[in-house]
Parts: C-alpha cells; structure tokens; sequence
C-alpha cells in the first residue's frame, strides 16, 4: 500500500526540536488581577476555591496553549504543577526540578509554594479548607484515582467537592489561544512494523478477555499507535489530540476535530474506523453506557468526566490498565530498526 499522505516529520508539519527554558514571564499585576478575576468568578457560582492541574483532556505532559491554564493564572512555565485558590489563600504545588523557578515565576505574596510529593494538595486541603465549603474542580482535567483523592480530602476537611462546569478559568480567559488544528497524517506500515487493523483486532480480543464490552482510550499516544496515525497539536510529540473507544466486537470510533482530517487520511481512517468529531464523545459514551455496556478505562490517564458519564448512564465502570501500554511498550523488529 502506498503512503496517501507526506510523514509528519519530511512534510515540516511536526517539528522535533529541543525542550526549551525560555519563557515569557508574565508580570506581578496580572497574575494579582487573574487571581482576583478568578475569586470573583468563583464567588458567582457559589465556591470557595478551585484546583488548577497542569493538564489536558487526555492527561499529557505537554499540553498546547490553550490548555496553559495554570501558567495563565500563576505565571509558572514548568511541566508539572498543581494550583489551589481558596477565598483567603493559595498555593502552587511543584515537584524537587522547580522550588526555584516556581518562585521566580509567581507571585509569592499571592501563591505559597509547596513541594507536590512531600506535601501534596490533598494533605494541604485537609489542613486549610474550611468546613462547609464547596471546592470546584474540571472533571475532564483530572484522573479518575486524582479525583478520589479530592474527594476523601474534602472529606476529611468536612468539605465538599463539586464539578465546575464550564471551568472559570475559561470564563475569565479573554485571549485564551484556540484549540490546535495540528494536520493528522498516517504513519505507514513500513514504519510501524504492523497495520492498524491488526492492532485493532489484538486490543478487541484483550477487552474480550477482560470481559468488557469496549473500551475508552484517551491517551493520545495510545491512539496514535492504535490508528496508525501522527499529529501536531503538542509541542515535543507528535500526536494528534483525539480519544477513541474500541469494542470487542464491531467496528471502533475515533473522535477528533475533521479540520485536521485532509481527504486521503479521512478515508483511510474511514476504512477501519467510525471518524466522528470529540464533541460527539460524551454522548456516545453516555449511550454506550445506557445500554448497560462494560466500558473499560485507564483509572491512572482516564479523564474523571469518562467514569462519570458511563455511571450516569447506568453502565458498568471497569478500571484498570489500558492493555495498549503494554502493547506498544512491545518493540516490533520494524519499529527496533527504527529507533536504531
């Protein structure tokens, strides 16, 4: 079969290049008027704080702008963060590579900064948020387990924790950059050692042997290596923001935005998979689950919002461990030969 699209990489669509360190700093002011904007925002819905994660719908490491909300609203630019804003105090949560760029970046008389491993946000909830108050989080932003950790700490804080939806983040976000329209390309067999419909059926015949009906993948680097298929909506890996559910028998769907489907790889993917667009997701899944379907999610990259859908739906929640990790943790001699 012949390539019916250019490699991402040749065509100059995903450019690989270094991690860089620059950044542009954003000043003291409008961190203090983001924070207050936020406040105010939180205060109209009846909250009395919010938890910001560095993080996207399908839990990357690198997210692109429009997802930057925690440096929006902090001014920190590292990989990995956690921001809580309560009515009289905040903290940023980073790990051992970042106490000293957190506290060049934020404004410290605003944010306390505390370490993400030795003293998560869970414990720091437990100690400072009071009684009777309502704590918003996105579900779509954080995991499954995440959010559980949430809840038992609003718990023990004689708190409560509940959905924010729309994220008021977004409500105050005026120049928040657009979503990326990186163009999709196939990654050819040549390259990948083996075709997308033999994988599709390797992973039907793993949910089968879970007893599940389907399965939810929401990694994105899952479903890259799922469909045979590369993007450019993230800096440093070429991947195309997207989710898919795979059932156990029957034809997959891949949810993502068509602006990045050209002709060629719209049809191809039309070969082997239903193409549908990410807006069609939680409706899908919602009657997937009315049907009283076994859908199975990654509890550890699975979005909270998933899991909470199929249970609204009536259907049975299975988590565990996306069997794709494995798989393609798994070197063919093609992919070996490559890397070398």
């Amino acid at each position: 079969m012949s390539d019916p699209s250019p490699s991402p990489y040749s065509a100059g669509m995903f450019e690989a290049k270094f991690q860089s360190f620059d950044f542009e700093p954003v000043p003291r002011t409008e961190i203090a008027a983001r924070v207050a904007a936020l406040r105010a925002e939180l205060a109209r819905r009846g909250l009395d704080g919010f938890v910001v994660p560095r993080a996207d719908r399908q839990q990357n490491e690198y997210v692109p702008p429009s997802e930057e909300r925690l440096k929006w609203l902090t001014g920190f630019s590292g990989s990995a963060g956690v921001a809580i804003v309560l009515t009289d105090r905040a903290a940023l949560f980073v790990d051992g590579r970042y106490t000293l760029q957190a506290r060049d970046e934020i404004d410290t008389s605003i944010f306390s900064v505390e370490h993400l491993i030795d003293s998560p946000p869970h414990d720091w909830l437990e100690a400072n948020l009071p009684a009777g108050a309502k704590l918003g989080y996105d579900a779509w932003l954080h995991t499954i387990a995440g959010a559980e950790k949430l809840t038992k700490a609003c718990e023990t804080a004689g708190a409560e924790l509940t959905r924010a939806e729309p994220n008021p983040i977004d409500a105050i976000w005026s120049d928040r950059p657009a979503a990326p329209l990186g163009p999709v390309v196939l990654h050819d067999e040549r390259f990948a050692g083996e075709s997308a419909t033999a994988k599709l059926a390797r992973i039907a015949a793993e949910i089968a042997k879970a007893r599940a009906d389907a399965l939810v993948v929401s990694d994105a680097q899952a479903v890259a290596w799922l469909l045979n298929i590369r993007g450019a909506d993230v800096a440093h890996t070429p991947v195309a923001l997207a989710f898919a559910v795979v059932p156990s028998e029957g034809r997959p769907a891949l949810y993502v935005d068509s602006r990045k489907l050209g002709n060629a790889v719209r049809h191809a993917l039309e070969d082997m998979t239903e193409v549908r667009e990410e807006s069609a997701l939680a409706s899908d899944l919602a009657a997937l689950a009315a049907s009283g379907k076994r859908v199975r999610l990654d509890e550890a990259t699975g979005a909270d919002a998933l899991g909470r859908i199929v249970a609204a739906g009536g259907g049975k929640l299975l988590r565990g461990s996306d069997p794709i990790a494995v798989m393609k943790a798994v070197k063919n001699s093609v992919e070996i030969a490559g890397a070398r």
